[in-house]
């Protein structure tokens, strides 16, 4: 009878670890995702305003983030890009934004 008490009734299942192990990660991988998004001020792709990003912008490997509603697009512009549906465009000029607010387009 001692023995019963002190006797663990529940059967030992060797993947009760692995589930566990599961869960760990996956409030890691949250915590992590979270992490990034405020840490690279990403906190606009998740509210409904609609809103224009530039990535490394004047340099070969700059993009445009668009968000429209709900979809998202990337534009990386080139010197010969070519679109689905077979239009071509160059770069043809830079534009500025001054600190008043002022944009100023310079023609190539």
């Amino acid at each position: 009878m001692r023995h019963r008490l002190l006797k663990n009734n529940e059967e030992d299942d060797p993947m009760s670890t692995v589930s566990n192990l599961f869960d760990v990660a996956m409030v890691f991988a949250v915590a992590l995702m979270v992490a990034l998004v405020t840490r690279f001020n990403m906190t606009e792709m998740f509210s409904s305003e609609d809103f224009t990003m530039v990535k490394n912008p004047g340099k070969e490997n700059m993009e445009i983030i668009t968000k429209e509603g709900k979809q998202i697009n990337k534009y990386t512009p080139s010197d010969d890009q070519s679109s689905k549906d077979g239009n071509k465009g160059k770069r043809v000029g830079v534009a500025y934004q001054l600190e008043n607010g002022e944009i100023i387009y310079v023609p190539e």
